[in-house]
């Protein structure tokens, strides 16, 4: 019975994934556009409203609406460069390559992104016809259908937000790290064949494709909370996500940094010991501790109830503080080796400095910094944006400037008066 159901139960789990999640919704979509547009358009099959849905709906709302207004300029650009060649010159050889040339180049120009190729293809469709105007108005109609009934389904059923994906992701690859800290942990104890140590650089490498999963599922999950009623504080979570995934991106770029040297120090001690018994244990134990506060720092940067985050806070500043601990514990015994066996000591030293990294990129207080300054610049590209559009719209308000001289102005009225009085 238990293989029967489990299927069962990983499609009910699966159900809210994006990809499915995109999958149905595209197909409503591009059926009620067809339904719609052969009830407007002239063509028997307006097969260029469903296309347009297809490609328009989108798993955020906020993807929608760009996807949307691109297709959208392309069709239109593509559609009045091949009625103005149509007027002018018949499809042949040299025109289909004009016309092919100009929608590309004004692609660019109005913005359609990764719908350029639409332009032209609008272009040739409807040059490659007799009925220019007939076709063009179609073509048009068509795809402002299709990018409507998108726009339209996406606003009536908001699409769900994508914020616990990609907090899973985060956590996942938390895990991947607190995995790899405990294996060092366990290498460094003993002997380490330069085989084992350069497995554990590999695995370190393979970090960055993760990170870059990660990035992806980050950006869908900021785009849902776009244009999106139903989150009041959006600006809030992108901030707190996006500075968080870039703390442990630092870390991971830091942490291959540490296999790096582990490799070497492998390379150079074959026949012996990496670190001596009490040193390898002082490592065995700064690492456990790195370990639990990679995690911890993962379970702060998305929780978002709360008393949670203070709890997931005091337990990564315990685990940073018996890191620290740990470290300078560490850094004593391995000055004494130095002094005694002064054999690859930079090593030792670099060692020491990529572990002080790790643990100032997961510091609370810098934590906090890094999103009060990401805050800031969010909110000074946002009135920069609207003072851009003031000017192209020609609003202007009155300054403190403007009332000092319209103040100024006066005072010289007021001085003109007294010099008339005094005359007279």
């Amino acid at each position: 019975m238990r293989d029967v159901t489990d299927p069962l139960l990983n499609l009910v789990r699966r159900r809210r994934e994006p990809v499915v999640a995109q999958t149905a919704r595209s197909t409503v979509a591009a059926v009620i556009a067809y339904v719609v547009a052969r009830q407007l358009s002239s063509e028997p099959a307006p097969l260029t409203a469903p296309l347009t849905a297809l490609l328009v709906t989108q798993v955020t709302l906020y993807t929608t609406l760009k996807t949307g207004m691109r297709r959208v300029n392309a069709v239109v650009a593509g559609v009045l460069i091949a009625t103005g060649f149509s007027s002018l010159v018949g499809l042949t050889w040299w025109s289909l390559g004009v016309v092919i040339l100009a929608a590309l180049v004004i692609g660019r120009f109005v913005k359609a992104g990764e719908f350029v190729p639409e332009t032209a293809i609008s272009a040739m469709l409807v040059l490659g016809v007799t009925q220019v105007a007939a076709m063009a108005w179609d073509r048009v109609l068509e795809t402002l259908v299709g990018a409507v009934v998108g726009l339209a389904f996406n606003v009536l059923f908001v699409p769900p937000v994508w914020v616990q994906p990609a907090s899973e992701a985060v956590i996942d690859l938390s895990g991947r790290m607190r995995r790899l800290l405990l294996s060092l942990g366990e290498q460094v104890r003993g002997h380490s064949p330069v085989t084992r140590a350069a497995e554990r650089l590999h695995e370190a490498r393979r970090l960055d494709q993760d990170i870059e999963q990660v990035d992806a599922d980050l950006r869908r999950a900021e785009d849902s909370l776009r244009l999106n009623p139903r989150v009041k504080e959006g600006a809030l979570s992108r901030v707190v996500l996006r500075t968080g995934l870039d703390t442990m991106e630092i870390c991971a770029v830091v942490l291959r940094t540490v296999c790096r040297t582990l490799v070497d120090l492998a390379k150079a001690r074959t026949e012996e010991p990496l670190f001596a018994p009490h040193i390898a244990e002082g490592l065995h134990e700064l690492f456990t501790h790195m370990a639990s506060a990679v995690e911890s720092f993962a379970v702060l940067i998305t929780t978002q109830v709360s008393t949670n985050a203070e709890e997931a806070e005091s337990q990564l500043v315990r685990e940073l503080d018996a890191s620290r601990a740990s470290r300078d514990t560490v850094a004593l015994h391995l000055l004494d080796g130095v002094q005694e066996h002064p054999r690859q000591w930079q090593l030792h030293g670099a060692l020491l400095a990529e572990v002080d990294r790790i643990l100032d990129e997961l510091d609370v207080e810098k934590r906090s910094q890094r999103m009060w300054e990401e805050l800031d610049r969010q909110s000074r590209q946002q009135r920069d944006r609207y003072r851009m559009l003031r000017a192209k719209l020609g609003w202007r308000p009155r300054t403190d400037g403007g009332r000092e001289e319209n103040g100024r102005q006066e005072e010289h009225d007021e001085r003109g008066k007294d010099d008339r009085i005094e005359e007279d």
